[in-house]
């Protein structure tokens, strides 16, 4: 998942707290046994938790940036966008709002009234779905079996694929991979009649989904994948209704229909995005979410240099309730952390994040093609200064160097550096003595596409100073946070890429999911060239040794054994250098002082926001 501000879940104390997180207490919260200790109080409840449900009120979200996908479930794959699935969009499984990390990321069933019947050799998932689940339709029908299957096919669909992730179904569910091939090599100007007629043909043809009625969905899996559950529990799995075939994705004007307990019912691109009750929707289909406050406004239009900032001012002063694709900015964590912390200040784990990280354009022609040398990559290893990446986003309590690819609390993390700099503050001589002996005595001049939001500006002024350090010439272009995912880098052919438009970009990645099998949830997603080039692996690496790795692991049926095969993927990666990481981190939020129950979910660094209540 695309980083903005998707992550791991825990939840802040009711009462204030002298003591700040990390260290002080004992604990190391970037290591995974010291999420649910007992002693933390602002890990131990929910964040402003006492009282019962209000009901009724605006929920008010400002921010800085649009989605990625116009709203769509099987395109948005930023963590702002799964944030807001939440509200609208139903998966067969999910999972619950809890303050205990190994409840919250353990799935359980949602739009499917128990969890699925597994054969004897894993291969046949058969999930029967709830009854009382309706599309707000006009008028109002039941959701079926048929839109679940729909709803995964339409993920080839070639304008919705380079943003959502359609590989998680290709590599597991036997006939998907020719459908989904055939259907993404067809135009993204395709009618909707075409597009039609392609979903239409998969729901008959594809073998490993049937829905011999209208409640009942079966997936019969091309070899065993432990983390199936997890796949299905994804927004790109949601339901679509039939009406969806009507339409060219993400066209402007489309309809958003929902089967949660609440709706899109305005969206101005660019500014606002209001949710409303979905009349149709019943508490006692939906296990997971609420339906507490009557409306969700989202705006989206402060200005992106200063919106964070903003935020914090307006969420202190009430009139905003919840940040949207901003963090706390740095300079106030010490004033909410001490002498006292702050209830309204929430910092949470967040296992297996590398948020942010620099990327190589493995393909780029620029500098006589410099960075396809991985000596030249290596090099650039030693080049940055983590511990001041680390102060950008808050600082030590905060913030954690990384050296690898697997962060700490995922599957197949085992520490290790193949690049140490002292303290890892870089080691600007190495560098350059490495670009030497690779060639380039005079170093590089290297194009940076950055986000231009956030704390990303001050990102690229921290990468341009300590490559600069050692000769090496970063030139930045500002763009927005979306590029990532709607177009530009995100879906960059690879000829695209071999134009030499950009040299290093610097992204970030929150885990799709978590726990005991999550490996597939990181590295292939950014790095393995096999499953998701160009996609999400936005700089065009790829080895073969790594993608046999990854396809070892993810049909390895122990997680003992998938759990080495990762690390092993790992250390390979670390060794060719394609990417830089830069950081693990706790993840800050702030929050007004009228909103209750604020419970942190995985996958959106954020509160679930079909559970928060407002003081009347």
């Amino acid at each position: 998942m695309v980083a903005i501000a998707a992550v791991v879940v825990a939840a802040c104390g009711t009462s204030a707290s002298s003591t700040p997180p990390g260290a002080a207490q004992s604990n190391n919260l970037f290591n995974p046994s010291s999420f649910n200790t007992s002693n933390i109080s602002w890990l131990s409840a929910n964040q402003n938790a006492s009282g019962s449900p209000v009901m009724g009120g605006t929920l008010q979200i400002e921010g800085s940036t649009d989605l990625s996908a116009a709203a769509d479930p099987q395109g948005e794959y930023e963590t702002i966008g799964f944030t807001l699935e939440r509200a609208y969009a139903r998966q067969l499984l999910s999972y619950p709002a809890s303050t205990d990390l190994t409840k919250a990321e353990s799935v359980v069933p949602d739009a499917a009234a128990s969890m699925p019947t597994v054969s004897s050799d894993g291969l046949t998932y058969t999930f029967t779905l709830r009854t009382g689940l309706m599309w707000n339709t006009r008028p109002p029908r039941p959701v079926t079996s048929q839109d679940f299957a729909r709803g995964i096919l339409r993920n080839c669909d070639p304008t919705l694929s380079p943003n959502g992730n359609p590989g998680y179904y290709m590599a597991t569910i036997a006939g998907f991979k020719a459908f989904c091939t055939a259907f993404e090599a067809s135009s993204p100007s395709e009618s909707p009649a075409a597009r039609a007629r392609f979903i239409n043909h998969g729901m008959n043809s594809v073998s490993g989904i049937k829905t011999p009625d209208s409640n009942t969905i079966v997936f019969t899996l091309a070899q065993p994948a432990t983390d199936f559950n997890n796949i299905i529990a994804l927004p790109f799995a949601s339901a679509a209704p039939v009406e969806y075939l009507k339409y060219t994705p993400l066209a402007p004007g489309n309809v958003l229909y929902s089967d949660g307990p609440y709706a899109i019912t305005t969206y101005n691109v660019g500014h606002e995005i209001i949710l409303t009750r979905n009349a149709v929707w019943s508490q006692s289909t939906d296990q997971i979410r609420h339906q507490y406050v009557n409306e969700i406004d989202v705006k989206l239009d402060l200005a992106g240099s200063a919106a964070a900032t903003e935020v914090q001012q307006d969420l202190a002063a009430g009139t905003a309730d919840l940040e949207w694709n901003t963090n706390v900015p740095p300079a106030a964590i010490h004033g909410l952390e001490s002498p006292t912390w702050n209830p309204q200040l929430g910092v949470f784990p967040a296992p297996g994040t590398t948020n942010p990280y620099l990327v190589f354009n493995v393909q780029s022609p620029n500098n006589g093609g410099a960075l396809g040398n991985v000596k030249v990559r290596q090099a650039l290893e030693y080049a940055i200064d983590k511990v001041a990446i680390n102060k950008i986003y808050g600082g030590a309590t905060l913030n954690e160097p990384l050296n690898q690819v697997i962060a700490p609390g995922a599957e197949g993390y085992v520490p290790f550096n193949d690049y140490p700099t002292p303290n890892n503050q870089g080691d600007a001589a190495k560098c350059k003595s490495l670009l030497k002996a690779a060639g380039y005595p005079n170093g590089l001049t290297l194009k940076d596409y950055y986000r231009n939001s956030g704390n990303h500006p001050a990102v690229f002024q921290e990468v341009q100073a300590d490559f600069a350090k050692c000769g090496v010439t970063v030139v930045g272009t500002p763009i927005a946070t979306g590029y990532y995912g709607s177009s530009g880098i995100g879906v960059t052919s690879p000829d695209g890429l071999k134009a030499g438009h950009w040299d290093i970009t610097e992204p970030g990645w929150v885990p799709d999911w978590f726990g005991p099998t999550n490996g597939r949830a990181t590295l292939p997603d950014i790095l393995d060239g096999a499953l998701s080039f160009p996609g999400s692996d936005w700089g065009g690496y790829d080895n073969t040794a790594v993608d046999s790795l990854v396809a070892q692991a993810e049909s390895a049926t122990t997680i003992g054994a998938a759990a080495n095969l990762w690390h092993q993927a790992d250390e390979q990666v670390m060794k060719d250098a394609p990417f830089i990481p830069f950081e693990t981190s706790l993840t800050p939020l702030f929050h007004s002082s009228r909103l209750h129950n604020a419970i942190f979910i995985p996958f959106s660094e954020y509160y679930d926001i079909t559970q928060v209540w407002l003081s009347s």
